[in-house]
């Protein structure tokens, strides 16, 4: 593959990373930004350990919709009545609804797979 796998997440500048509890037991993998449960820190520390293990291959993007919504986002809100946060790998839906650098990770793998 030679053009970065793109990564956008989409949220509100003050939601919570995910509808669990940022508690000990860690399920969405991240440690930086224990024991926020925001978006943006959450969002930093998912960045910082996507950079460290796919170098190059992935490029994060962090899209706050408070004060107006893209038409792409508009169109994937219309169609699938996401959660917060949307992600989008390579302009594509994939239905997390949380940050969690296990099932983002496993989305990553698949898409390289596919080539």
């Amino acid at each position: 593959m030679d053009k970065p796998v793109q990564v956008e997440v989409v949220g509100l500048k003050d939601i919570s990373c995910s509808p669990f509890p940022c508690d000990h037991t860690r399920s969405c993998g991240l440690y930086d930004c224990y024991p926020s449960g925001k978006l943006l820190v959450a969002f930093d520390a998912l960045q910082k350990e996507i950079h460290a293990e796919y170098e190059g291959r992935v490029e994060m993007k962090l899209t706050l919709i408070d004060d107006g919504v893209p038409p792409h986002i508009e169109k994937i809100i219309e169609k699938y009545y996401p959660p917060l946060p949307i992600f989008l790998v390579n302009g594509e839906y994939v239905p997390m609804g949380r940050i969690s650098l296990p099932m983002l990770q496993k989305e990553l793998e698949r898409v390289f797979r596919e080539g």
